[in-house]
């Protein structure tokens, strides 16, 4: 489940909306690269017939919404990077804030009033000039639109008020201090496009084309489990991209995706969220194909269902009663050996998990004391669920407090191999406690988890530099209004003691103080054991190296490419025929991608909704 990918949505209209089937089990096994009506021919990699140099990058996620203040997934997120600049952006080089949409900021002495100096040298794709009103009508929206604030309200819910002065000037004044001021990862739309919007909670931004934009591509064509298709912007103020146009496609089958990479057909694989370690082997040594493995920004999560309920109190679904005790969640992850899922699932492309944050960010990573450490102790874990009045029947199985033997249901990403791997060792390592396990593997987790018809959940979120949005995700002002609306909660704990640090958290503006903080936001998520944290995964990505001569990766020492905090990746890539200077932003590596003329096959679960997504492992960026 980020900022940027992560897992999410945050919705406040009348009644639940579900997502809607627009076709049947055919349009969703669509496979990129095979003859289909929409794509009657695989293509091969190269440029366009008229010479438009196209990169196209395989995925394994379909787009939630188009409108960036809907989307929550990793994929939507990432092309809103690329369309829309943000106030702030952060350098490839090592995460450190540096100007985006606004070229200076400053404080007053108190830090309630912030004033952003916006440059003067950025147009909107349909000529108008980009100025300071269309980013106080952006915030203000969100201020006032629930709707608007479906995808990023957290980073608006403090601003007392936003003005525009001036075409270069704006000024937001808060409620209290606020430590993410350089790090509002909120897209910035024209408002004399925006504006005309009836509906923020329905309007997915997805009929007419070319979007309205001003970052380095502009999204030229979109379709439905078809296709979507971006442009380099040739008038963006940091310099035009150096491929012409710029396409996702996506493959429901990952095998299927590797074996266009090495026929050509697609030169980027991303992955589900990662490539799996297996595949990763077969492509080394490939000629002409490089695998990038590095550590990576997410977390991958098992989430327990905590007694799903909305603010008003109302109980929603039906999580099983036995996970409401603490020794039985902390029962459960004692029983998970997180070293043996490294070995053998991830075959050490990832490391040991436990706190909310990475250790690619070093500032916020947080690791339990030995005390502390709910560590791999089976027998332990047996003891803690007879403590706890869970004992075995004759039959060797733990029963409930009706008498009834536990039986677990697991929500499962039927398009992430890791679910299916792990699931394999909790229906073994828990039966061995006498629980029953019952993975129920779905291309659509959405609605169970929203409806909290679930007992535990594999989770995880690409986290950003600042780690707010994710911490944010926990706190009792996520948690939907009522059962028949969707908030912007990850998985509905609600928890005194954690918001209050929260609180904290974000009006520290001493940044050792506040890592201070948040890593006890992290020790508390461990103590409560609703969030059992396994891993941190590698990026693992396949790319050729035909194509592209360089590409940015981030960080620049080891970092990803598909995914990033910005758009460095796809904005600096240089085309092997042209060996141009390879600028990434801050840094460019010898990495290199592949490039294919075709469209972004997206296979989703039909028409897009302004809706919580969890249809993979990365919703947010």
């Amino acid at each position: 489940m980020d900022t940027n990918d992560q897992y999410g949505v945050r919705h406040r209209t009348p009644g639940r909306i579900r997502f809607v089937v627009a076709a049947g089990a055919a349009a969703l096994t669509l496979t990129a690269g095979l003859a289909t009506p929409l794509n009657p021919a695989p293509h091969r990699a190269g440029a366009a017939d008229d010479g438009t140099k196209v990169l196209t990058v395989a995925v394994a996620q379909s787009v939630d919404s188009l409108s960036p203040f809907l989307a929550v997934r990793l994929l939507s997120t990432s092309i809103h990077r690329l369309t829309y600049e943000y106030l702030t952006n952060y350098d490839a080089e090592d995460n450190h804030v540096v100007p985006g949409l606004a070229t200076a900021w400053e404080s007053s002495p108190d830090k309630l009033t912030w004033t952003y100096t916006i440059r003067s040298d950025s147009m909107w794709s349909d000529g108008e000039r980009v100025t300071a009103e269309d980013a106080a009508w952006t915030f203000n929206t969100m201020m006032t639109d629930p709707g608007a604030a479906t995808a990023s309200g957290s980073f608006v819910a403090n601003f007392e008020e936003v003005t525009a002065p001036g075409p270069t000037e704006l000024v937001i004044r808060l409620k209290k201090p606020q430590a993410t001021m350089t790090a509002l990862d909120v897209p910035i739309v024209p408002k004399h496009v925006w504006e005309k919007v009836d509906d923020f909670s329905e309007f997915n931004n997805d009929e007419d084309f070319p979007v309205v934009g001003n970052g380095p591509f502009v999204l030229t064509d979109y379709k439905a489990d078809s296709h979507v298709r971006l442009r380099a912007n040739k008038d963006f103020w940091r310099g035009a991209p150096k491929f012409d146009e710029l396409v996702f496609r996506y493959y429901k089958d990952q095998d299927a995706a590797v074996s266009a990479l090495r026929k050509g057909e697609v030169s980027f694989v991303a992955g589900s969220p990662s490539l799996t370690p297996a595949q990763a082997t077969s492509l080394k040594g490939e000629k002409n194909i490089r695998v990038n493995d590095a550590p990576g920004r997410r977390f991958y999560a098992l989430a327990t269902n905590p007694g799903a309920r909305a603010k008003n109190g109302e109980k929603i679904g039906d999580g099983h009663p036995s996970l409401l005790d603490r020794r039985v969640r902390h029962a459960l992850f004692m029983a998970v050996d997180r070293k043996t899922l490294i070995d053998k699932v991830f075959q050490g492309h990832a490391v040991e998990g436990a706190g909310y944050i990475p250790p690619r960010f070093s500032d916020y990573f947080w690791e339990p004391s030995p005390e502390q450490e709910l560590a791999y102790d089976p027998a332990e874990a047996a003891r803690l669920l007879d403590r706890a009045g869970y004992r075995k029947n004759g039959d060797g199985r733990r029963v409930g407090k009706d008498g009834e033997p536990i039986d677990y249901r697991v929500l499962c990403h039927a398009t992430d191999p890791n679910d299916k791997a792990v699931g394999q060792y909790l229906q073994e390592w828990w039966g061995d406690l006498g629980i029953g396990v019952t993975l129920n593997c779905l291309d659509n987790v959405t609605d169970p988890w929203l409806a909290g018809e679930y007992d535990l959940a594999f989770d995880g979120w690409s986290v950003n530099p600042d780690p707010d949005f994710v911490l944010s995700l926990h706190t009792c002002a996520a948690l939907p209004a009522t059962p028949e609306e969707t908030g912007a909660t990850d998985n509905f704990i609600c928890d005194r003691t954690y918001d209050e640090l929260y609180a904290r958290q974000l009006a520290e503006y001493d940044a050792g103080k506040r890592a201070d903080i948040v890593q006890q936001m992290e020790s508390r998520l461990y103590d409560l054991g609703y969030m059992n944290v396994m891993a941190y995964p590698n990026a693992v990505e396949a790319y050729r190296t035909d194509h592209i001569e360089s590409i940015t990766t981030m960080p620049a020492r080891a970092g990803n490419i598909y995914g990033q905090d910005g758009y460095w990746s796809w904005w600096s890539a240089v085309p092997a025929a042209d060996s141009g200077d390879g600028d990434g932003g801050s840094s460019s590596t010898g990495v290199v991608v592949g490039i294919v003329a075709g469209v972004v096959v997206l296979a989703g679960l039909g028409a897009i909704a302004a809706v919580r997504r969890r249809a993979t492992a990365e919703d947010r960026e």
